[in-house]
């Protein structure tokens, strides 16, 4: 079974191979092979965030005795965000056994990474049925606690506006300031472009839907440019 080599790299044996074939099941593989009798992943996914989100609270409260609840959150948060996630999935090579259709099969960008990262949390849902929690806690310590030194090390747990005023302040004694650059759309569905400047000085732009989300955006390709954020 061509699942076997990511089994035996999480250490596993399923008892029931169905929920691990269910787990990496993406609904557009279903669209264009309806005759699969195997369910798409997606609830097995919001079992999956559940678990993480405990497996991943419980491991964070025992290792940092002395920070409170709201640092703990910020980590936790930057510890399983899609991004983070999706590269743990690229570690494990789970874009090898997930079954999508031909045009999914295609995309290289963030939608592939949030399948990834969906299909990562629906393989936890599946160890838990099917192992148990002590199992599912042990494939996380493998495959996605060794990201805490990184996310500690890089401050990914700070929100970027924060991490990038704090570093511009103690390196060029300036305050980042982000001002609206344009914004399109309708009122229920805008688009907003917002640069993050050093003085008068534009040094980068970010989108979203809301202003927060722009400036949010501006400051994490900054950071990233800067390469004080990967």
């Amino acid at each position: 079974m061509i699942t076997k080599t990511l089994e035996e790299s999480l250490g596993l044996h399923f008892k029931n191979p169905e929920l691990l074939r269910e787990a990496l099941t993406h609904r557009s593989y279903l669209n264009e092979n309806p005759r699969e009798r195997v369910r798409d992943n997606e609830r097995l996914e919001y079992l999956g965030d559940a678990v993480l989100e405990l497996v991943v609270s419980e491991f964070l409260f025992e290792k940092f005795p002395d920070r409170e609840e709201g640092e703990l959150t910020s980590i936790r948060a930057a510890l399983v965000n899609y991004q983070m996630l999706g590269l743990v999935a690229k570690d494990i090579n789970l874009q090898k056994y997930i079954l999508l259709s031909r045009g999914e099969a295609k995309d290289t960008g963030k939608a592939r990474e949030v399948i990834m990262a969906n299909a990562l949390e629906a393989l936890i849902g599946a160890i838990y049925l099917d192992q148990g929690y002590a199992k599912a806690k042990e494939a996380l310590a493998q495959i996605l606690f060794p990201k805490l030194d990184e996310v500690i090390e890089k401050g990914l747990y700070k929100d970027p506006k924060s991490l990038l005023q704090e570093i511009v302040q103690e390196e060029w004694r300036v305050t980042p300031n982000y001002k609206v650059i344009a914004e399109t759309g309708p009122d229920h569905q805008k688009l907003f472009v917002v640069g993050v400047y050093f003085g008068e000085e534009l040094k980068e732009k970010g989108e979203g839907s809301s202003k927060q989300e722009a400036e949010s955006n501006a400051a994490a390709r900054l950071l990233e440019r800067l390469e004080i954020r990967k």
